[in-house]
């Protein structure tokens, strides 16, 4: 890829239209990066935060993109090089859990669409940011952050085991993935929120979990998505230069 005149990095953030991803973007448009964001379905959230961003003196450009779908993530990685022109950085946060539920009443279907959501789609989307960023294949390196979970120590019970299973792997992902391109200046680490407030429509039932797990918290409070944000953007900046592999826990100590 040719590098644009304009020399401000560029990160593309999956699932950026609402919660942490949403916070990610602005965070970063507010460093000087430009910003590509993904969306499934909020179209109008994804143009609040591109305007954000865009207000913060930075460029943005959103991409509708199912990343349970190759062909969708093949789409937006194209868009991207036509409109940046550069990828210096990937963050892996679009995801979903679906509705609680023990293991033995879990839906195939819904075990289907996190697999193919949570692990499937960050891995492709991993695949193609290596493709552009590794110095072997003539990139400039850059860095990919995952967000995984709190929940791959805790396990989930009774709630979300297959989420947990899922974002597990994602941890395996991100620490051989490190491995295999850290030679190629790509830097593979991933973020691990605990109770995070993602979701303002969901705020009296996160705060009413919060009453029964403050025991488990050593800070005591739910966490704020620009709290995640700030991990975030410190691993893909040379402040975390020789950081990769690691899985850092943002979640007030849980």
């Amino acid at each position: 890829m040719s590098t644009p005149s304009n020399s401000k990095r560029v990160v593309i953030v999956t699932g950026g239209s609402r919660g942490i991803g949403a916070a990610v973007a602005r965070l970063f448009g507010r460093r000087g990066w430009h910003v590509g964001l993904s969306y499934t379905k909020r179209d109008d959230g994804a143009r609040a935060v591109a305007a954000d961003v865009e207000a913060a003196g930075a460029r943005a450009h959103i991409y509708r993109c199912d990343v349970r779908a190759e062909a969708d993530i093949l789409t937006m990685f194209a868009a991207i090089d036509r409109d940046f022109g550069r990828l210096d950085a990937l963050v892996n946060n679009a995801g979903v859990t679906g509705p609680r539920s023990r293991l033995e009443d879990l839906p195939v279907e819904v075990l289907r669409e996190v697999c193919e959501t949570d692990l499937m789609g960050p891995i492709l989307c991993a695949r193609e940011a290596v493709r552009r960023m590794s110095t072997r294949r003539g990139g400039n390196g850059g860095a990919i952050v995952n967000i995984s979970s709190t929940a791959t120590r805790l396990g989930s019970p009774n709630q979300w085991v297959h989420y947990a299973a899922v974002k597990g792997a994602i941890d395996v992902f991100t620490a051989g993935l490190a491995r295999e391109v850290g030679a190629e200046g790509i830097r593979v680490n991933a973020v691990s929120p605990g109770l995070v407030l993602n979701d303002p429509a969901r705020e009296t039932e996160i705060l009413a979990r919060l009453e029964q797990m403050r025991h488990e918290i050593p800070l005591a409070r739910v966490g704020q998505p620009a709290e995640v944000a700030e991990a975030v953007h410190w691993l893909c900046t040379e402040s975390a230069a020789y950081v990769t592999g690691a899985i850092l826990p943002v979640a007030g100590g849980r």
